[in-house]
């Protein structure tokens, strides 16, 4: 077993939106699982803010997964009850073994 393959220790779901509405804005409530993989979940930093009177905290997370077709900003991430949203993709383009997820949980 490589040493990358030890780091990945969290077993996810990679989940897509299932449709669009009339205007080409995903489903609400609409998702439709991808796939599950392993992946390295690290929490990078946080943030806190009112908006519109309420104050609301955002956690931002990098997702690590083996390299994979299909990829792509707004799909989510699930894992022991969190919801990650993915806001960027980043290929290893030098190995191709990996790819970063820049992921953000809003609460």
């Amino acid at each position: 077993m490589s040493a990358f393959a030890s780091t990945l220790r969290h077993l996810v779901t990679v989940q897509a939106p299932a449709g669009r509405d009339q205007i080409g804005q995903p489903l609400p409530n609409g998702w439709v699982e991808v796939a599950k993989v392993w992946a390295d979940i690290r929490h990078t930093g946080g943030m806190e803010a009112i908006k519109a009177g309420a104050a609301t905290s955002t956690v931002q997370a990098s997702i690590r997964v083996r390299q994979r077709a299909g990829l792509h900003a707004g799909m989510r991430i699930l894992h022991d009850g969190t919801i990650y949203k993915v806001q960027v993709v980043l290929p290893d383009k030098e190995r191709r073994q990996h790819i970063d997820l820049v992921c953000e949980i809003t609460k």
